[in-house]
């Protein structure tokens, strides 16, 4: 955009009232405001190099980049063991380029590859992640931490969620009266009740109705919770775009004598999870935050080893080390939840695209 231009758009949104001029110059000063204490903060004040609390104690000190720095590994994987980190490490990179095939439309048009990855890659993390075959060390999951159970966590939600939740949208509009008025038992209960109900209960309630001798690992016991907790939520969404599909593309589908099975699949649920897109990412979204609610039942995700990581080691202690470790953790949130909601805007668009043509 040339300067004239600029100058005229500035003139006709920004300052074509008295008003809108007091509003916008105070809105441009608040912004440079925020952005000179950011970087004040980050940069300037901050302090690069220390080996403990002390370098980034006293008086007008910004970030303390050196704790983020000593801490860096714990905060990713928790309490795993060093000489095995370079199995976490490859599970990293596994999941980031299958989200990067899935993106790339050329490689997602090919249904045996991202078969491949959504079953491949799940099942390779888990074989490096756990160990005891292959020659690789058993690692338990109480050794696990940071940002590995932060994704474990989310993944498994979200993976489940989707599914889980079209069965009991389309349980709760069944027409057989004992599958519908379980489908609405369950969302309701579920969704009366808070995550960290849901987490007691499968962490601390299941193990005393299991036959003795019988126990599930606490992360599986979390994962189920959150599993079961994201459906119920996800299954009301995916009733809402039901409800928005128009009578006619049922009796459409009936008139070319489509099972009731192959209607569902082919005409009726691939319109409705295109119409709840925004809502299915915004319940991702959500779900990706809420895993730092496992802190309640003794896992330690992101934000639960940054906090152990301020209040357990005196070593590191300082007002500014526990503002920097809080920040940290909020930028990596928001950095995987921004990703999110990219990748779903895309997805959005090249849906809208195809269906123009």
């Amino acid at each position: 955009m040339s300067f004239p231009k600029a100058g005229a758009w500035a003139r006709e949104n920004l300052f074509s009232s008295v008003g809108n001029s007091l509003l916008s110059l105070a809105a441009i000063w608040l912004i440079a405001w925020a952005v000179w204490a950011t970087i004040d903060w980050a940069l300037l004040s901050a302090v690069f190099t220390g080996r403990d609390g002390r370098a980034c104690s006293g008086d007008g000190v910004g970030a303390c980049w050196p704790f983020v720095t000593a801490k860096f590994g714990q905060f990713m994987v928790g309490r795993y063991p060093d000489a095995e980190r370079w199995r976490v490490w490859l599970v990293y990179a596994l999941a980031a380029g299958a989200l990067g095939a899935a993106m790339m439309p050329a490689l997602r048009a090919r249904g045996w590859l991202m078969l491949a990855l959504a079953v491949g890659v799940p099942v390779a993390a888990f074989v490096l992640l756990v160990g005891g075959m292959f020659g690789l060390r058993y690692v338990p999951t109480e050794l696990w931490g940071g940002l590995l159970v932060t994704l474990v966590v989310a993944s498994a939600g979200i993976a489940a969620s989707l599914p889980l939740g079209t069965l009991l949208a389309l349980g709760r509009r069944s027409e057989l009266p004992v599958v519908r008025w379980l489908s609405i038992g369950f969302i309701e209960i579920v969704r009366g009740v808070p995550l960290i109900t849901v987490l007691f209960m499968a962490s601390v309630m299941l193990p005393l109705v299991l036959p003795p001798g019988v126990s599930f690992d606490k992360l599986l016991r979390a994962l189920i919770g959150v599993a079961l907790f994201a459906s119920a939520y996800m299954a009301e969404v995916i009733r809402g775009g039901l409800q928005a599909i128009p009578r006619g593309q049922f009796q459409s589908a009936d008139a070319l004598g489509l099972t009731g099975a192959q209607k569902m699949m082919f005409v009726v649920l691939p319109q409705a999870y295109r119409i709840v897109i925004p809502g299915i990412v915004n319940s991702y979204i959500s779900l990706f935050k809420d895993t730092s609610l496992v802190l309640i039942i003794g896992l330690f995700d992101l934000l639960g080893v940054v906090q152990q990581g301020i209040t357990a080691d005196a070593k590191w202690f300082s007002p500014a080390t526990a503002v920097t470790g809080y920040v940290f953790a909020a930028f990596v949130f928001w950095v995987f939840c921004f990703a999110i909601s990219r990748a779903a805007a895309a997805l959005e668009v090249r849906l809208a695209a195809g269906r123009g043509r």
